[in-house]
């Protein structure tokens, strides 16, 4: 049977009013502000109204080690709430927001596919609500504040070779990422050399995803470090007077979006930061009002354990003070297959040796997410039209011997009919106790902190730094920042730095290539190996494949 494309399944689905999915949710009309007749933003105050009632149980999903296509979590994360409605449960989504660079890029939309999406896709994968909007143009407000400042007169003393914020855009541009500004006399500004950033890389958006409320927002963006003076010490949003006016500009995109799944379970879409150079969760907003309206609220970090989970958890779990009562960790053959060896050419061909050389990538994942963690966890194995039933059960097989659960997810094929047996694993396991911990402890040394993340989470030996992180670490501790959590900004495609060491390496070292501090958002960036916080586009862009018919109907965005 063919499946039709995410597009067509998506605007051949009949949505309920928005209206409905609130009174679904039991919300008050006063509580929510409609974005047209599928869309709608939740009141932030809304938060603080419910903060008596018990929290819902939360669900994580996670990945292992994925390919350049990524490996369904988006679809997995849909699926499950949809199961879980489907066996009677109070279920609710709480995910990110798509980035315009990867929709236009190689990895297309993050609405997830077939029959397990959150529409209306295309609106979601577009400009949806305006919140990217928003917070490029705060990122970009201060940017000129900045150069401004400079141009009259520098009062602050801004050191022009020190100013370390960078403009941002929501695309895929690297001919953005190295730039030289000011050219061509005084009267344009001062000539520096400057670079972008793409959106979801902007710590404007780690702190509307951190903040729980408009205040707290407000005094994280008081606390961006946007450089240095010439004597060498930060000189802050709040030294530029920016705070109210980037506050005036994010007060709509602070509160959370509204949607729904091709099944009407309600979905809330908000804030989407990077996971390989962010810390790559959805607001923290948004998934603690997702534990107040339901029992089971799901969300997912970007890309695998080892960058999404681990942030989550030793960041946003931190601040939020929350924590997962149960992780599905998703695989899928091909994934298996390319960290057994195979080139992607080669992915959907039978190869029971490659699934076998890449599984102790799996098994790193659990042993993180099992003993470091201390979490139940469940393998969710997204199938594809091409796995095999040998390959699959060769694959469950490894999980059972491993003393862990394991469902096959059929979301995309079959949406909620294909979660149901995930659904009632998640059930099962939310329900249990658990040793929930944190990788490493925040009076541990910046140093100790970066070497436990790459012990238990990465199977290395550790860290080495280069002179320009070394000068910047002994900055960052003179400067009072060894408190703050790691960011690690790194490749998706290995557990090291580098893309090539596939599967399950050892006896490696990570090398940090730079420290920044993002002292608004509230942790430390540590850059490794070739990570580039604005990615290009490659040789065939999905671009290539969307179009508009006369109806004004969008076909190729997947």
């Amino acid at each position: 049977m063919k499946i039709p494309t995410d597009i067509e399944i998506a605007t051949e689905t009949t949505m309920l009013p928005i209206k409905n999915i609130a009174e679904k949710m039991e919300l008050q009309e006063d509580s929510y502000e409609l974005y047209g007749k599928y869309k709608a933003k939740i009141n932030s105050h809304e938060l603080k109204k419910m903060s008596n009632k018990k929290n819902g149980k939360l669900i994580l999903v996670t990945a292992i080690s994925p390919t350049p296509a990524g490996e369904g979590k988006t679809t997995t994360s849909v699926g499950l709430a949809d199961g879980l409605a489907k066996i009677g449960k109070r279920a609710m989504l709480a995910l990110r927001e798509p980035s315009l660079g990867p929709v236009f890029g190689m990895k297309g939309g993050a609405t997830g596919g077939g029959y397990a999406q959150v529409v209306p896709m295309e609106e979601i994968n577009l400009h949806f609500t305006g919140d990217f909007h928003a917070i490029g143009v705060a990122n970009n407000l201060l940017a000129a504040l900045i150069d401004n400042h400079i141009h009259h007169g520098n009062i602050l003393n801004i050191d022009s070779q020190k100013i370390t914020w960078k403009r941002v855009v929501d695309m895929n541009d690297r001919q953005l990422r190295h730039i030289v500004s000011g050219l061509q006399g005084k009267v344009n500004g001062v000539t520096r050399e400057d670079g972008y950033d793409i959106t979801v890389a902007s710590e404007i958006m780690a702190i509307l995803c951190l903040s729980n409320n408009i205040v707290e927002l407000k005094d994280k963006l008081r606390q961006i470090i946007i450089g240095y003076n010439s004597s060498g010490d930060p000189v802050t949003a709040g030294d530029l007077k920016a705070e109210g006016a980037l506050t005036a500009l994010l007060k709509e995109a602070i509160n959370p979006n509204l949607v729904q799944t091709l099944n009407h379970t309600p979905a809330l879409i908000h804030g989407g930061p990077f996971a390989n150079i962010a810390h790559g969760c959805n607001s923290i907003l948004a998934t603690k009002l997702a534990m107040k309206y339901a029992d089971f609220a799901i969300t997912e970090a970007g890309f695998g354990s080892d960058l999404g989970a681990e942030k989550f958890i030793d960041i946003k779990c931190r601040m939020a003070d929350i924590q997962p009562d149960a992780v599905v960790l998703v695989a899928t053959i091909r994934a298996l297959k390319m960290h057994g060896g195979v080139s992607k050419k080669e992915l959907n061909k039978v190869n029971k040796d490659a699934i076998l050389e890449g599984l102790p990538n799996l098994k790193q994942h659990l042993v993180t997410i099992k003993e470091v963690y201390g979490l139940p966890v469940v393998v969710a194995l997204n199938k594809f039209e091409t796995d095999t039933a040998e390959e699959l059960e060769l694959v469950k097989e490894y999980c059972l011997s491993n003393q862990t659960e394991v469902v096959l997810s059929e979301a995309w094929e079959k949406g909620a009919d294909g979660s149901v047996a995930l659904a009632e694993s998640v059930v099962r396991l939310a329900n249990q106790t658990n040793d929930f911990s944190y990788v490493y402890d925040l009076t541990d040394s910046i140093e100790d902190k970066l070497t436990k993340v790459v012990q238990k989470v990465y199977g290395g030996n550790g860290v080495t730094f280069s002179k320009k992180a070394y000068k910047e670490l002994n900055e960052l501790n003179r400067l009072g920042f060894s408190n703050y959590p790691i960011c690690m900004a790194k490749t998706q495609f290995s557990f090291s730095d580098q893309v090539s060491l596939i599967g399950a390496p050892k006896d490696f070292d990570i090398n940090i290539a730079s420290l920044k501090i993002s002292a608004g958002a509230g942790f430390i960036v540590a850059l490794t190996g070739s990570v580039m916080t604005m990615p290009g586009l490659p040789k065939h862009p999905a671009s290539e494949g969307i179009d508009v018919n006369e109806d004004g109907d969008i076909t190729g965005l997947f």
